[in-house]
């Protein structure tokens, strides 16, 4: 099933990468650019619930789907905190964290799938919660700005972000401690 609705829409996250960042090299105003590329990520992360939805409600479930979801998800998380860091709106060390975490937890569960013991690192609430933590710090970060003229999201936007730095090591030490027991049986073969 590679060209189903759903299938697509998780496509549109790859496909907003480079947008997104490019939004950044065109000769608008600084909040212009913000605006934009902020509008931009909350469009195409709100895909990340609806392709999930509209695969189940379809009946268009696959395998292959189940693989490009998550790998959408990272490629579009990652690429904007990179690019918050290159506009000094995010620290290094998040990103490193983030980006970090992103590539251990993925090799761990390609490991576990391959000894069959994937169940064990099934997607966990603690994950979840990371990522909502990550789809909220971004757009604040992205903004940049005082929204309603109330909330500075650039303040908002780093508390945040940090949160979900602090998740996303939460989430990955949870993993490792799900995958020990197996991580110790290969190890002392």
């Amino acid at each position: 099933m590679f060209l189903t609705i759903p299938t697509l829409m998780t496509w549109t996250r790859i496909v907003a990468i480079p947008l997104i960042v490019g939004v950044f090299y065109l000769p608008l105003e600084p909040a212009t650019r913000n605006l934009v590329a902020t509008v931009m990520f909350v469009v195409f992360a709100w895909t990340d619930w609806l392709d999930g939805y509209l695969a189940r409600k379809l009946n268009q479930t696959s395998s292959f789907g189940a693989f490009l979801d998550p790998v959408a998800d990272k490629f579009l998380v990652c690429a904007c905190v990179l690019v918050l860091v290159h506009l000094q709106r995010a620290d290094v060390f998040v990103a490193l964290i983030i980006i970090g975490r992103e590539i251990a937890i993925s090799a761990l569960r390609e490991w576990m799938a391959q000894i069959g013991a994937a169940k064990s690192v099934a997607v966990h609430m603690i994950g979840k919660l990371k990522t909502v933590g990550q789809m909220v710090a971004i757009p604040f970060l992205l903004y940049d700005g005082v929204l309603f003229g109330l909330v500075d999201t650039h303040v908002w936007g780093t508390w945040l972000i940090w949160i979900a730095a602090v998740l996303t090591v939460w989430s990955m030490v949870y993993y490792l401690q799900k995958a020990l027991p197996e991580i110790r049986a290969r190890v002392t073969k």
